[in-house]
């Protein structure tokens, strides 16, 4: 089996499609799935394009699903839609910020106003796309093959500490973690995780965006500026692949072979 892995696609169809024609995924005759490290949406304008393209792949068994952090945010926008309006001005809030309310509204059809003129109906309608039917309950928070573990930010761990200061600590059987360890773990910048907490093959990840490890630890290039480096960045125990899309105009996609060992899928009330 030939695997093609990408992560953080975040909504910009187009150019997944054409990565992947370029990395001669549509030609590949032999078995092949394309694996997606999380964040399918939430920053492009493609979402109804996404939506279906993942909706194929599931069809033909073509897609493995890993969930990242913003599939959490859009089940809590759904979970919590209401909270938010009593709360204040959405325009404030991370889902704004985010993406995900661009996101709801490009599958749902409901604008910011007509959201808040009608809440009930705008989550009845979210929660009946195939976004919320289908792909997020599909998701799973790791794939495991045999030289390699696939997920969003990090394995579960404990981090403490405060931003660029962080440190982190190893769980008890990561694998075995709870849902509030899991959903912590995708927001994780593997780069610097890896440096106190390892798993026992190397770790395929997205998230944070790959040109901050080149910066940060190979000293080349800057986060985001002219001379930034958003290649995949490899290192002892990690592969990250966020190419951050929105900025770059960019994605990455690594193609390899191995032998898958098992699936842990989530429980999630639909």
């Amino acid at each position: 089996m030939k695997y093609y892995v990408m992560a953080d696609v975040h909504g910009f169809c187009s150019l997944l499609r054409a990565t992947l024609e370029e990395k001669g995924f549509f030609k590949d005759e032999d078995p092949r799935k394309l694996i997606l490290l999380g964040d399918l949406f939430d920053r492009g304008g493609e979402a109804v394009e996404m939506q279906d393209f993942v909706l194929g792949l599931m069809e033909r068994d073509e897609v493995i699903l890993v969930r990242g952090n913003h599939e959490d945010c859009i089940t809590e926008l759904a979970d919590n839609f209401l909270s938010y309006l009593l709360g204040g001005d959405l325009k404030h809030t991370h889902h704004y910020v985010n993406g995900t309310l661009d996101t709801a509204a490009q599958l749902t059809g409901f604008d910011l106003p007509s959201m808040r003129e009608a809440p009930y109906s705008f989550v009845a309608e979210l929660r009946s796309t195939p976004y919320f039917r289908k792909i997020i309950p599909a998701t799973k928070d790791y794939f495991e093959m045999e030289n390699y573990i696939f997920t969003h930010g990090w394995i579960p761990c404990v981090r403490t500490g405060a931003y660029e200061r962080y440190r982190y600590a190893p769980v008890d059987d990561w694998r075995k973690a709870d849902k509030d360890l899991w959903e912590a773990a995708r927001w994780y910048n593997g780069m610097d995780a890896v440096r106190y907490v390892t798993a026992d093959k190397t770790v395929v990840c997205g998230h944070r965006t790959a040109s901050y490890g080149h910066a940060k630890y190979e000293k080349r290039g800057s986060e985001f500026g002219e001379d930034a480096d958003f290649s995949p960045y490899y290192a002892d125990g990690i592969i990250a692949i966020d190419a951050c899309t929105a900025v770059s105009g960019k994605m990455n996609c690594i193609v390899m072979e191995d032998e898958p060992l098992c699936v842990r899928p989530r429980a999630l009330k639909a």
